[in-house]
């Protein structure tokens, strides 16, 4: 029987148990949970040091989420045969976890902390993202780690008008809306997604139907964390330091009208951040002078205290004066500009800059060969649409090394391509990679990809549904004063309450970020912010237009064109050849790409080349393959072989036998006299046989009758 574990459980609003058990796997770990769901079964655990890392000036906290393809049954594609690097999808679903619990530690926890979640048994229809900040919130509520308050986080996807709690997977594809939601039991921590051109009320309800299922999944956190007694109840000691008020009135004494001037300054990026640092270098001058035995004592609450001192001051500046770091009123957009076809190579690019940040955008087609093929334990396919988001450290004025992409680049890269996907044409023939490389930064370039990745589609006439924008949202909160901002720089972003990105067209929401660090946020609060950045996304939608507000009418002169041609099921083989030997020589010799798929009954032929009489010559080509003769057509023919019994001829991409018997109306007791290989003969179809399908082919119906004597 082994360990009898300790459990809690409650049923989702569909009636699907989910049962929280503890004490059975991992119990030298700080915490440890296994979470079920039907056959899904979630693994988590946390570690976290007892002492603070020294010298760290960030609450070192990694989240890693991973599959075990043997949950699914499966061995790994890969060389090794075992899991590697994390997939994106697991990347995504590590960074969900992370945003969700991150502000759940006490300020100033500097202790290193590790969470590891697992799919460790999975059934093929649950989605087990839905489960993992479950998992991950459950193992700290019974550790002794001081975790402030437990959350969960669960899907929510309108299918059919009706809003649904973690869907099946096959369910998800009639969606219209599709969102993940964090919570505490009071308030929303996160809210990810995409959708179908919502309305802004939509994506409200469907966060309040989230937030009251989650209520319930805390209930039996809590449970289970009374059930597990002390260990999980009395919590690690931790005092969060605060800084000595004497000093943090000194610094304010010394610093604070020169923050305010710089504050109020309207001035751009570089400026701020040098005369900034020029206070802080005056004020760390002027406390040396203290001595050093006062700065050894005090010398780190000054460093704090001049960041909340400048934090404090510019929020205050935000909510009293309605004046923001670089001089706009609250629901300005920064200035924009943008260019379209600024690269002459490839099939599509733009560029889209608003105040201090920049995308470079390019579009690039290719054929069903360029699908990206996903394999993760629970999915294996080919993706057609591909988005990179390169974020190098040129664009902030810094030198950092190249390693490739991180958990950064895959989470902004994912929003933009959901934001985006939702727009694509129904029925689209080519693989689509979108790389939006960020030139310059301040704020928002995650927006700034969308808007470019639209404009670049576009520009290489892609045929998109509609043009999409999108803007980042920032919230400034103290009471009952609120200040909502549009288009928020990077540093507002770091002193805000919170930071939502919404994309979409004019029609509605196409895909939404949000990460909400105030406490009980009104929904009337949300709406307003959500209206707000509604305003900001059709003005910038306005500006873009500007330059290009409809697709091209036609693809570059040097993009690949493809053509689609449907033939019958049987003749794929034909097509493709023995050992691909027909599909290879076409290629080669109309210098076209060329894929074949099976689709039901057809066999659907793409046709891929930028010269569109190569094009053409292969569908000639492959029409004669796959033409059907018809019974009393004539062709002209070639001998391909001689034999005693007749000859056998190619006709119209088809082969048959010319007998003996239907050469000529005359008697052919050779018949290498009368044809050698290579001869050419005309032949009329005068049968097919309906059981071996075999041409009867002759020659001699085409020939005048010898006049008898």
């Amino acid at each position: 029987m082994g360990q009898i574990p300790i459990t809690s459980s409650f049923n989702l609003p569909n009636g699907q148990e989910v049962i929280i058990e503890t004490g059975k796997l991992a119990t030298q770990a700080h915490g440890s949970v296994v979470v079920r769901v039907g056959n899904t079964m979630l693994f988590a655990s946390v570690v976290s040091a007892t002492k603070a890392k020294e010298g760290q000036s960030f609450f070192p906290l990694s989240v890693d989420y991973q599959e075990k393809f043997a949950a699914a049954g499966r061995i790994p594609g890969n060389f090794f045969k075992r899991e590697a690097r994390l997939s994106d999808y697991e990347i995504l679903t590590s960074r969900l976890v992370d945003r969700a619990i991150r502000p759940l530690f006490p300020n100033g926890y500097m202790h290193e902390t590790q969470v590891i979640i697992n799919l460790i048994s999975a059934e093929e229809d649950v989605m087990p993202d839905a489960y993992a900040a479950l998992a991950a919130s459950a193992a700290l509520a019974v550790s002794d780690i001081p975790f402030q308050e437990s959350l969960s986080e669960v899907r929510v996807a309108k299918i059919g008008g009706t809003y649904q709690i973690n869907p099946k997977k096959s369910e998800l594809a009639e969606a219209t809306l599709e969102i993940i939601v964090a919570a505490t039991m009071d308030n929303v921590m996160m809210v990810e997604g995409e959708a179908k051109e919502c309305m802004e009320s939509e994506l409200v309800e469907a966060i309040k139907i989230g937030h009251d299922a989650i209520k319930t999944q805390i209930e039996a956190q809590n449970a289970l964390a009374q059930k597990v007694g002390d260990k999980a109840l009395i919590k690690r000691e931790f005092v969060e330091h605060e800084i000595n008020p004497e000093v943090l009135e000194l610094v304010k004494s010394m610093t604070g009208d020169a923050i305010y001037k710089v504050a109020k300054g309207a001035l751009d990026k570089k400026s701020r951040k040098e005369q900034f640092s020029e206070i802080q270098e005056n004020l760390k001058t002027e406390l040396e002078e203290k001595g050093e035995e006062w700065l050894e004592e005090h010398g780190e609450d000054a460093n704090l205290a001049f960041g909340k001192l400048k934090k404090d001051i510019i929020r205050e500046m935000v909510l009293s004066e309605g004046v923001r770091l670089d001089g706009r009123p609250l629901d300005q957009v920064r200035p924009i500009w943008t260019e379209i076809g600024y690269l002459p190579s490839p099939h599509g690019s733009a560029i889209f800059t608003r105040g201090e940040t920049q995308a470079l955008t390019t579009l690039t087609l290719g054929t069903k060969l360029d699908e990206q093929m996903i394999d993760t334990a629970l999915a294996h396919y080919f993706e057609k649409f591909i988005l990179h988001y390169n974020f190098p450290a040129l664009s902030v004025g810094e030198i950092k090394p190249m390693r490739g992409p991180g958990r950064r680049e895959v989470g902004h890269a994912a929003l933009a391509a959901r934001s985006l996907r939702q727009v694509l044409p129904d029925e689209n023939a080519y693989t689509i990679r979108l790389v939006a490389d960020v030139l310059e930064s301040n704020g928002s370039s995650s927006m700034a990809t969308v808007c470019s990745g639209s404009m670049a589609l576009m520009d290489g006439g892609i045929k998109i549904k509609a043009p999409v924008s999108g803007i980042a949202m920032g919230m400034i909160a103290d009471g009952d004063r609120i200040a909502v901002l549009s288009d928020i720089l990077g540093d507002e972003d770091a002193l805000g309450d919170m930071d939502f990105k919404v994309t979409g067209t004019e029609k509605g929401i196409t895909g939404c970020q949000m990460d909400i660090k105030i406490d009980g946020l009104p929904y009337e609060t949300l709406e307003k912010a959500l209206s707000q950045a509604k305003e900001g996304r059709l003005h910038i939608l306005g500006e873009m237009a500007k330059t290009i507000s409809a697709p091209a009418a036609d693809l570059k002169d040097h993009a690949p064109r493809i053509t689609e041609m449907r033939i019958d099921k049987s003749f794929i083989g034909a097509v493709i050849g023995s050992g691909g030997k027909v599909i290879q020589e076409l290629q080669e010799v109309t210098q076209t790409t060329i894929t074949i798929e099976e689709v039901g009954n057809e066999g659907v032929v793409k046709i891929s080349s930028s010269n569109k009489a190569n094009i053409d010559a292969a569908v000639a080509k492959i029409e004669q393959i796959t033409h059907v003769p018809e019974v009393g057509n004539v062709y002209d023919a070639k001998v391909a072989s001689v034999m005693p019994y007749g000859v056998f001829v190619d006709f119209s991409g088809q082969s048959g036998l010319l007998h003996v018997s239907e050469i000529s109306h005359e008697r052919v007791n050779d018949v290498s006299k009368v044809f050698k290989e290579g001869d050419s003969v005309k032949v009329k179809l005068i049968g097919i046989d309906p059981k071996t399908k075999k041409f009867r082919l002759s020659a001699k119906v085409l020939l005048e009758k010898p006049k008898r004597d």
